[in-house]
């Protein structure tokens, strides 16, 4: 079994042409579309709050508040710096979790859990938000547009793509998106040179000014910070186009941005009473003629980036299900593409939540409220982790310290900024992210807890009772191939559910037993086998070692040890009943799947009974062990088995003469 296939006609390693089109397709969707809501917000800010400084000031303040937080958070600590942190080629916070992990500290998974949890409700409000920022540029044409009716047809049709898979259209993402940013620069151009005085903006002093300046300088940055929530989502799209891609489309992308930005503010001074209006600054600043061919632009713009954030999520699921922190999951490769996902469940939860949020706000400026609070904690714990990684790869400490002074500065006061507005909506992600977060720590501290009350034995010391099984012929022939799943992480060992599976839930004959176990991968493609014959042509153990990126069908990939084995003679090809084997027909083959289906509540203390309750809710939303690890249902069986470890933790009841009663 070797390295599967892919479609992708680029090496993400190397800088080329097509590798940066495509990231401009891919990675900057979400951050290269905030000027459709930021400037608004800015906008807001300034109308809803007392500001001690003049118009002119307050925007030039504003400008160079967005400018310099684009240069320190996305281009220094993401573009720079995260971009250095990869596994294998795969980046976000659980890619770097991975590399840092072995780190002992048991604090650890919960910095990487709370960052995961918080980026999941990300992806929720960030397609709601972009693409209703766009459709709303209708209502210069027409006030009474339907805004909310045409935002969710768009997210259903967008949430419908994703099971038949994204090749086809990401071809033209990359074109699509290089006339989007051509286009913010053009129209931010258009404006600029109205009033060239906001070139000042560049000068870091004005944005120490409005921030120490003006009392509503909390609001402003909560406001500021809607420029660079992209800037995790960039990380965590680093496999799909690589480092160098990446950070030469960035200086391309910046320079678009920050014209844009200018040009709507320079806007805005002459506009201000539209801008309070209806008039959303970024459609302002547009030729009429083409509001609604910017429209569709934006709206277009918008689906791409609703894209790039719902495969995020996928990704982001796939790596919690290799690090335990999530039930596997059925995972679908539509379109071939590698790393390309698609999981049902998820994206269906994804259009839910996301038409809820739409239906409750009902307008974008009420959702600003609701975005940037919980990416500003994914922010937060990406930079803790970033530090123990620096750490690990032995930089300076005191870079390090300069590092995290820095970055734990800001993001904590983007996080206090952005908490003012938790009763504005700002509650809504939190409780989403939270909800996510809980079901993780129950399931990653569930899987720790059931597995105390799981025995573990040697397979060889059972060698002799399955051998003489095998030529029990008083009992019943259960296959000829009979294989077991098994989660057991040390050499030679195995769960003892399957012995007594074996021997005495029913006494199973078979010719060749094979116990089948899932390694997970830290490289996202690894795509592998081995197999240890314990009991030379009768016991086998199969290893499959799958990247986190590979699909789990262990139906398929089985049948191909199968037939390795059988090429090289370790096994009959043929059936064993002569009737069959006179025809060429090739053995039967039989799966048994075991649950552990029992724990005493007396053994647990009641912190652990929640966490249980917890761990069973989340597994009734994971698929079952058929989807999870691709076995065909039609030749497998599912059994249940007691938890035999806490027989011994159980208090003997004590036996008495029943004449003395």
């Amino acid at each position: 079994m070797s390295q599967s296939p892919t479609s992708q006609s680029f090496n993400v390693k190397k800088l080329s042409f097509l590798g940066v089109i495509v990231s401009l397709g891919i990675v900057f969707g979400d951050i290269g579309t905030s000027p459709l809501y930021v400037m608004k917000a800015i906008v807001n800010a300034f109308q809803s709050t007392t500001s001690a400084l003049p118009l002119d000031e307050y925007i030039e303040g504003a400008l160079s508040c967005i400018i310099w937080t684009l240069t320190l958070q996305t281009t220094m600590k993401y573009v720079l710096i995260a971009l250095r942190a990869d596994n294998k080629g795969e980046g976000g916070i659980l890619a770097l979790y991975s590399l840092v992990k072995r780190i002992k500290k048991p604090w650890l998974y919960i910095i990487a859990l709370i960052g995961a949890a918080t980026l999941v409700a990300d992806s929720v409000i960030t397609p709601s938000l972009t693409i209703m920022s766009a459709v709303e540029g209708l209502k210069i044409y027409n006030p009474h547009t339907p805004v909310v009716l045409i935002t969710c047809v768009i997210l259903l049709v967008v949430f419908l793509m994703q099971q038949f898979g994204t090749s086809l259209i990401g071809k033209f993402f990359g074109p699509i998106m290089v006339i989007w940013f051509l286009a913010l620069g053009s129209f931010g151009l258009l404006h600029l040179f109205d009033h060239i005085e906001v070139l000042k903006a560049f000068n870091p002093y004005y944005a120490y000014q409005l921030i120490t300046h003006s009392p509503s300088a909390l609001v402003i940055m909560g406001a500021v910070f809607l420029c660079t929530t992209g800037a995790e989502a960039l990380y965590s799209d680093l496999g799909h186009c690589g480092k160098k891609n990446i950070q030469v489309s960035w200086a391309f992308v910046k320079i678009m941005l920050i014209l844009n930005y200018l040009g709507q503010g320079a806007w805005i001074l002459d506009n201000l009473e539209l801008a309070q209006s209806n008039i959303n600054p970024f459609f302002g600043i547009m030729p009429t003629y083409l509001v609604l061919p910017g429209v569709l632009l934006a709206t277009v713009a918008a689906v791409i980036a609703s894209q790039a954030v719902i495969t995020g999520a996928f990704t982001m699921f796939s790596e919690a299900m290799s690090i335990n922190f999530w039930p596997n999951q059925k995972i679908e490769y539509p379109s071939g593409v590698k790393g390309q996902m698609y999981i049902p469940k998820i994206n269906w939860t994804l259009l839910l939540l996301c038409i809820v949020v739409v239906l409750f706000f009902k307008e974008s400026s009420k959702m600003e409220a609701a975005y940037g609070l919980t990416i500003t904690i994914t922010m937060l714990m990406t930079t803790i982790l970033l530090i123990l990684w620096l750490r690990r790869n032995r930089i300076s400490k005191y870079l390090i310290i300069l590092f995290g002074g820095v970055y734990l500065s800001i993001e904590l006061g983007f996080f206090y900024a952005n908490v003012i507005k938790f009763f504005d909506g700002g509650w809504l992600t939190v409780v989403l992210g939270g909800l996510i977060g809980i079901g993780m720590y129950a399931w990653y501290n569930g899987r720790l807890l059931k597995n105390k009350f799981i025995k573990f034995v040697r397979l060889g010391d059972y060698a002799p009772v399955i051998k003489d099984l095998k030529l029990d012929e008083t009992i019943p022939k259960y296959a000829t191939n009979l294989a077991f799943l098994s989660r057991s992480k040390r050499p030679g060992e195995i769960e003892s559910k399957i012995i007594y599976s074996i021997l005495r839930k029913q006494p199973k004959r078979a010719d060749h037993y094979f116990v089948l176990n899932i390694i997970n991968q830290e490289e996202p493609y690894t795509f592998n086998y081995a197999v240890d014959e314990v009991v030379p042509g009768t016991i086998f153990k199969v290893n499959f070692y799958l990247g986190f990126k590979v699909e789990r069908r262990i139906n398929d990939y089985f049948d191909s040890v199968l037939a390795d084995l059988m090429a090289q003679q370790v096994i009959p090809s043929r059936s064993s009943h002569p009737s069959l084997r006179t025809h060429n027909i090739p053995p039967d083959l039989r799966y048994v799947i075991i649950d552990n289906t029992y724990i005493n509540d007396t053994l647990l203390t009641v912190k652990e009974k929640i966490i249980m309750n917890i761990y069973n809710f989340v597994k009734s939303i994971g698929s079952d062990d058929f989807k999870a690890w691709g076995v065909s249902s039609h030749n497998a069986v599912v059994e249940s088995a007691p938890l035999l470890d806490q027989i011994g933790r159980i208090k003997k009841i004590k036996q008495i003469d029943s004449k003395g009663l």
